[in-house]
């Protein structure tokens, strides 16, 4: 038994009502939260003030398509750049043995950086979807107890309004226990892609993440169109959106049909703040000053009464040439990016967004949340206040997974280097 004395820790993190942050002591026992009380002198660890909060849950990552940035680079900048070049890389190069040992790196960073879920895409076109739904599955068992790891079957479009192709991938999901998935912007058969993935999740009995209006062309409106079918269908599973960027640069009156209708029919939205602040208004053919950030209308849908919640995207490859599975950059930056940081007392709950409120909307086992009982699976850091916390990047920081210590050495990228080759 261990107790972790003078602890910050954030009353949202606790699930309490209210901003703020509260000083206490954390008996450890057995790898759970045995106690929770107001801090006291007492024998124990003290640390002094520093946050504790929990391991964190990152519901939208792309672990397939991670760490190809060094061979196969984003040649300007923009989406299509990305998609095109993301499809070479993956015709040429994706045998399990290079999924396999890039998504083991990935996974190694999130666990030291103090992540214990984590959601992924898997690009699922014909043949893809075998190869690598059958190494998650690997995956999945070695990481299980570090990460607890799901998976969505993401493809275009056109596989959407194919029966055939539509069917095997979903049926290879559900095998796998994944879920249904798709990327739509402006597609001019949107309204049917999206009633046919929603048809086909109902019918298989799988819940839905789909990549909707990962766009600035005000022409989009797969989001509209998923809440319609899901509304139309009565379709009961859970469906999560993704990026949704399209809002941002369409008129009010549709911004607000939109979020009506999402909320309406119970859809959850994820926004991808550093992906698509790296990817959105940026010009193609040239460089200019970009002015939009990418991000969705993520206040807007809060307000409305939607799940919200924040997460990576893509990892050094040609849709985000950064990051690092690192869930406190992905709260330090969208803390930014999005304005949800004053006032700050209050601004802890939106640090759910990639805790407890990101786990609650995935559905993991793993809750996120500092209570009793649950596991002591728990990130320390030095900082003691929102404005120390997002400071600086903490490689200080120390993680406790079952109230134990980990080792948070990051992998060196040059692990990587032989495939880089390929």
């Amino acid at each position: 038994m261990e107790t972790l004395r003078n602890a910050s820790v954030p009353s949202a993190m606790m699930g309490r009502s209210g901003g703020g942050i509260e000083r206490v002591d954390i008996v450890v026992a057995d790898g759970r939260i045995a106690s929770i009380s107001p801090t006291a002198p007492g024998p124990g660890r003290n640390l002094d003030g520093g946050l504790v909060l929990p391991a964190f849950a990152d519901i939208h990552t792309h672990l397939d398509k991670g760490h190809i940035w060094p061979r196969k680079q984003n040649p300007d900048g923009t989406w299509l750049g990305a998609l095109n070049a993301v499809a070479t890389d993956r015709d040429g190069l994706w045998s399990a043995s290079d999924v396999g040992r890039r998504m083991d790196f990935a996974l190694r960073s999130a666990y030291a950086h103090g992540t214990a879920a984590i959601r992924t895409h898997l690009d699922s076109v014909l043949p893809q979807h075998q190869i690598s739904w059958d190494l998650f599955e690997e995956v999945r068992d070695n990481w299980r107890g570090r990460i607890e790891l799901q998976a969505v079957a993401l493809v275009d479009p056109e596989t959407l309004v194919n029966p055939s192709a539509l069917d095997a991938v979903a049926r290879r999901a559900k095998q796998a226990g994944g879920l249904m998935g798709g990327s739509v912007a402006v597609f001019d058969r949107s309204k049917q892609a999206m009633l046919a993935v929603v048809d086909k999740a109902g019918e298989l009995g799988i819940d839905l993440d789909i990549h909707a209006d990962e766009t600035g062309d005000p022409a989009a409106h797969a989001l509209e169109h998923l809440a319609e079918a899901v509304i139309e269908t009565g379709f009961t599973g859970k469906v999560l959106a993704g990026h949704c960027c399209v809002l941002t640069v369409q008129d009010e009156m549709t911004q607000k049909r939109t979020i009506e209708k999402v909320a309406r029919a119970g859809i959850a939205i994820v926004s991808l703040p550093m992906c698509n602040l790296y990817l959105q208004d940026r010009a193609e053919g040239g460089y200019r000053t970009p002015i939009r950030r990418g991000v969705t209308l993520l206040h807007e849908f809060r307000a409305a009464g939607v799940e919200v919640a924040i997460a990576s995207d893509n990892t050094r490859d040609p849709f985000y040439a950064y990051g690092d599975l690192d869930a406190l950059e992905v709260l330090r930056e969208g803390a930014r990016i999005l304005h949800f940081d004053h006032p700050q007392d209050e601004a802890w709950g939106w640090a759910r967004t990639v805790t407890a409120d990101a786990a609650a909307i995935a559905g993991f086992e793993h809750r996120s949340e500092i209570k009793v009982g649950a596991p002591a699976d728990l990130v320390l850091f030095r900082a003691r206040n929102w404005t120390e916390l997002f400071a600086r990047p903490h490689s200080d920081r120390e993680v406790l997974r079952g109230g134990v210590k980990i080792d948070t050495t990051l992998p060196d990228y040059r692990e990587l280097d032989d495939l880089m080759e390929a």
